[in-house]
């Protein structure tokens, strides 16, 4: 049954992340996948060795290094990661400020510490992982009754009951108990230190943008569509362009019947695009106007300085506001 439950709520956890595009949403899908994660490494891999010298080790290395990998692949994942590489590699940030870089920096670490900082506190109200590592200096003076002349070996063997001498087995419950309650206080410090930051994140995000609520949502809107858009557009445009290239090479193309009438509508409009462009269209970008007309996107300025054919004012960063 526990199985069965894990895979059924990675598989919602999955089907959500996909269909998901607004961002408190997506942090609360990561948070959910790693709650999955957390439960099934507790069920199918945590075991403490109750040994000296090695729980400590091994309970901080099941909270700390699953949390690592999380942080990791999150700055890996994050689209805002690679645009920012691709700042460096084509301006070397000659025409981003330091406050618009730091702004994409923290949105970057914002995004990526969601899962890390889940794991860490569902570690610590499980207990399971700090009961591992605190058990050896746990001082078995402050436990009424305690037989004199243990030490930490002793102690190192509390979090495996069963292995306990049978005169010992009745402390374990005030050892775990005592435990537990400060890994679930630290805990709960922790995730109200958490909210508390992202509350007085999201205030001053809001008191410093430039933009209205109505005008962010729009912005946000059109961002996800821009996006949406611009993946199938050019997958299309690869599709028919690399179809093209094929068929000059073989003579023929194998074409499905949608493959077909894509073809014949767009062959006209399928010609190379040159790094040039593309180069236009990549890298950081925060919101910018131009007459006071908003610019939503790095694309929403091509095409409108495309219009007025200004190619020199296309290359030309306008001021910068951080939202």
């Amino acid at each position: 049954m526990a199985a069965y439950a894990l895979v059924t709520e990675n598989f919602k956890f999955a089907s959500l992340f996909f269909k998901s595009k607004d961002v408190m949403i997506f942090n609360g899908l990561i948070a959910l996948g790693t709650v999955a994660s957390q439960t099934a490494y507790n069920v199918f891999a945590f075991d403490c060795p109750c040994s000296p010298g090695r729980n400590y080790y091994y309970g901080l290395a099941a909270i700390g290094v699953p949390a690592l990998a999380f942080f990791i692949v999150g700055i890996i994942l994050n689209k805002r990661t690679w645009d920012l590489v691709s700042e460096f590699r084509l301006r070397k940030f000659r025409k981003l400020s330091a406050a618009a870089a730091s702004a994409v920096l923290g949105s970057i670490l914002g995004r990526a510490v969601v899962a890390p900082l889940t794991w860490t506190v569902l570690s610590l109200l499980q207990g399971l992982a700090y009961t591992c590592a605190l058990s050896e200096f746990t001082d078995p003076r402050t436990v009424e009754g305690f037989p004199a002349g243990q030490d930490s070996d002793i102690m190192a063997m509390f979090p495996c009951k069963e292995s306990l001498p049978a005169e010992l087995q009745g402390f374990w419950a005030e050892i775990d108990r005592r435990l537990k309650y400060e890994s679930q206080l630290i805990g709960w410090m922790v995730l109200a230190g958490m909210s508390l930051t992202v509350f007085l994140i999201m205030c001053t995000k809001r008191c410093f943008s430039p933009l209205g609520y109505q005008q962010e949502e729009y912005w946000s809107k059109y961002r996800s569509s821009e996006k949406d858009l611009f993946h199938r557009t050019a997958d299309v445009h690869a599709n028919i362009l690399a179809a093209k290239h094929v068929k000059n090479f073989f003579g023929f193309v194998a074409l499905g019947k949608e493959e077909k009438e894509q073809i014949a509508e767009h062959q006209e409009a399928t010609s190379p695009i040159c790094s040039r462009e593309w180069n236009r269209v990549t890298g950081v970008y925060l919101y910018r106007e131009k007459n006071g007309l908003p610019l939503y996107s790095r694309l929403n300025k091509w095409a409108t300085y495309g219009q007025e054919d200004n190619v020199d004012a296309l290359d030309k960063e306008m001021e910068v506001f951080i939202s």
